[in-house]
Order: C-alpha cells, then structure tokens, then sequence
C-alpha cells in the first residue's frame, strides 16, 4: 500500500517536470518559482518516508488573493478608459463635421456619417450618449425627428431576449440603459413621442424591456399633465423687453382690473455735452384695490421699494420691484364684521397673511434709485397721497446687468429717501409722462 502512494507522487513529480520542460524559459522559471516548496516537500516526504497527504499538495496550486482581485480592477479601469476615448473620438466627429455651422443638417450629417462607416455600429452606445450632450448645441434637443433617427443607430432585433430568463436578468443593460437616458431627455424637453418611436422600440430591444416600460410611462402621464396648467406658459417669449416685462407683471398680478404701464421705453438720448445716454425701460403694475389701500395708508408711515426679486419664464430670468409697506400695527387692525356669525367656518387663505400689503410692482433694465425714483413719480399722478408719504429705497445687490456705472450705494443693500417726487411732475419733463396704459380685462384669458 505504501509503494502503490510512492509510485503515484512519483508520476506527479514526472509530470510537474515535464510541464516545467515545454514552459518557455520565463515561464518554467516562475513556475518553478511557484512550485519549489512543493518539489522540496515531495524530496523530504520520499527520503524520510512520511506520508504527505494529496490534498495537502494539490492546495500549494491555488494562487493568492491579492492576485486574482487585481485582474478584473485592471480590467474595469481599462473599460473606463476605452469608453472616455470613444466619448472624446466621437466628441470629435461632431466638431469636424461641423465646423461652420451648426445646425440640424449638420447634426443629421453627423449621424450619417457614423452609420456608413460601420454597417456593425460599433460604439454605438458611446455615440449616442456624445449625441445626447451636443443636442443643445444644435439647437435640436427639442425635436423629435432627431430624436427617432438617432434611435435608429441602434442595430435591429440583436438585442431582443429570446425567452423569460433574458427578459427577467435585463439582457444588453447598456445598451437598454441608453436606449432610457435617450427617453429620459426627451421627457426633461417635454417631447411626446410617436408610433415611429414605438416601432423602433420594438425592433431594438422587444416588448416587455426597460426602454418599452419607459415609453409606456411617458405615454401614460404625459396627457394627462399636459393640460393641468390653467395659465401655461408660452413656448416662445416675447423677445422685446417691454412685451416680455407686461407678460411677466401680468401674470404675477391677481386682479383682473389690473393695469399694465409703460413709464418709459428703451431709448437712446444725447446729451449737452454730445454723449449718449441710454435710458431704460420702465414697466409697472396695479390694481384698484391696490390704489384703495395705498390711499387709506397712514401717511405718517414710511412705504418701501424693494428688489430686485428673480422670476423664472422657463429658462428666461427677470427681475422685479415692489412698492410695499410693514404691516399694521394691532391697534389698526380692529375690524368687526357683524355680518359674520361665530358658527361660520373660516378656511385658511394665503392672501391674509400678515406680511404687509403691496402697492404696486415694476420691471426695470436698470434697478438704481434714480430709474426706480422715475416710477414712484409716475406713480404719483394716479397716486397724489405718495407726495406726503416718505419713500425708502432697500435695494439689495442684484445681477450685472441690473446695475449702472455710479449705482454702488444702491447694490450695497442701503436704504435711502427719497421726497423729490412730492413735487407734481411735469408730463413733459424728463420723459416720465405715461406712455402707455392698458387694462388686463382688455386681454381676455390670462396667459
């Protein structure tokens, strides 16, 4: 029994020797690196006749730990690399094509261009996602023609799973993963898509996907919230400033009686000494019920102009004033309804909170105390109690492009009085006659 083990050790070191024979010499010497101990523990085991038991030499085979984990790290970190190459290569294709102009032609070009160099698409999905990040460059991120041809990049019934299993254990994730950004950014953009979507949904990555599940989604919610605005916002803003500030203040108002004024427009004036001065436009806001409580305000406390405060119009940003005072003091505030009965239920209303009532508001190019002094003035002929109360100016430090060349107190958050619009302004004077004055009733349905 122990000669048949003997025998046995022997013809595994005889076949450890012979692999050791056919390595190349680099080779054979790590291995024979790696092998010594165990050519060393099977000599003692022979001459001192001990027994060495065969799991114990068939252990020295496996190799480290350390070892087999940094193969596939290297491997992942090689997969990044070759991804921000292809992004880069592909970033650059764009660039090349179109180095004048860049506009939807030329992004379609582009598309052409990558689908006839290779009929396998390789790098499709690195293509795509460089696609995605230059839409807006194009000016094409909102249409949805681009949207279905570049889908179209995708090669057909490849990445469809043939049964239950590949369908649970998401076949082709990247390739899915794309397929639901490119969807994903056409809901960010507000882009309904078509049947010609569907269609090319289908022959790309079947029925029951990630992709297919996304554009059911969007096909469900997006009818259903696409109308639930009551005063939506126009795709396409007005360009003209002045029409831009009316639809801003009209919209802010919550008074259909409210009227819309142009105190000044944008001009160009030369002055006497022959340099040219531009002169902002002025445009504000009110209402009757707003006049009724500025007249009944208490003379004896001051009224405030604040801003600028930022509106959002999508991706178009105004900025606006307002002329407001601080609340009433309790002892004004005692007001008996003996109509109303203590039984009367009284629900909670934004509007009676307690912050101090707004009189009017404005929209402004250039928010300094001289063009915001112009407004009060204007103010002031439909107003006349605005002579006796005094004027504080809190301006806070609003964008570039707001502020003038000698407004620096005004940025600094300071306040200032003002009493030069007690005096009643000439309509002909300084160009603060009211060019413009227009009731919203007049505009029909609120924008």
């Amino acid at each position: 029994m122990k000669g048949s083990r003997c025998l046995h050790q022997l013809k595994s070191l005889r076949l450890l020797s012979h692999a050791g024979r056919r390595l190349p010499p680099p080779a054979a010497a790590a291995a024979a690196g790696d092998n010594g101990a165990l050519f060393r523990l099977h000599s003692s085991s022979l001459l001192g006749g001990s027994q060495c038991p065969q799991r114990e030499v068939l252990r020295h085979f496996h190799s480290s730990p350390a070892r087999t984990k940094s193969q596939p790290a290297r491997f992942v970190q090689e997969e990044d690399k070759t991804r921000d190459k292809s992004l880069v290569a592909h970033d650059d294709l764009f660039e090349q094509v179109a180095k004048e102009t860049k506009t939807k032609a030329t992004f379609n070009k582009v598309i052409d261009v990558y689908t006839k160099r290779d009929i396998r698409r390789r790098g499709h999905v690195e293509f795509i996602y460089a696609a995605l990040k230059k839409m807006p460059e194009f000016g094409v991120e909102k249409d949805l023609t681009v949207y279905n041809k570049l889908l179209d990049v995708f090669p057909k019934e490849v990445f469809v799973p043939q049964n239950f299993i590949q369908r649970m254990f998401n076949h082709y994730p990247r390739q899915q993963e794309c397929g639901v950004q490119l969807l994903e950014q056409m809901e960010s953009y507000g882009i309904m898509p078509n049947t010609e979507t569907k269609v090319l949904l289908v022959q790309i990555f079947g029925e029951k996907t990630h992709p297919m599940r996304k554009y059911q989604r969007i096909m469900y919610w997006f009818p259903k919230f696409m109308h639930a605005n009551p005063f939506p916002i126009p795709k396409q803003l007005p360009e003209d400033p002045v029409d831009l500030a009316r639809f801003s203040l009209t919209r802010m108002a919550n008074d259909w009686d409210a009227k819309v004024t142009v105190y000044q427009l944008p001009c160009t004036d030369i002055t006497d000494s022959g340099a040219e001065v531009t002169l902002p436009h002025i445009v504000g806001i009110q209402s009757p019920s707003q006049m009724e409580a500025l007249a009944k305000h208490n003379p004896c406390r001051p009224v405030f102009v604040e801003g600028p405060f930022p509106l959002w119009m999508r991706k178009t940003c105004v900025y606006y004033y307002v002329l407001r005072a601080d609340p009433a003091p309790p002892e004004e505030k005692l007001d008996l309804d003996l109509d109303r009965d203590l039984g009367d239920d009284e629900s909670f209303d934004v509007e009676d909170l307690d912050d101090g009532p707004v009189f009017a508001m404005c929209m402004t190019s250039q928010g300094d105390q001289a063009t915001l002094n112009q407004w009060i003035s204007g103010l002031q002929q439909s107003n006349p109690i605005l002579g006796q109360i005094p004027t504080l100016f809190r301006l806070g430090a609003g964008p570039r492009e707001l502020q003038g060349v000698g407004d620096t107190d005004s940025a600094s958050g300071t306040w200032f009085s003002s009493h030069a619009h007690k005096e009643e302004a000439d309509p002909g004077e300084d160009g603060e006659a009211v060019v413009e004055e227009e009731p919203r009733r007049s505009q029909g349905v609120k924008q």
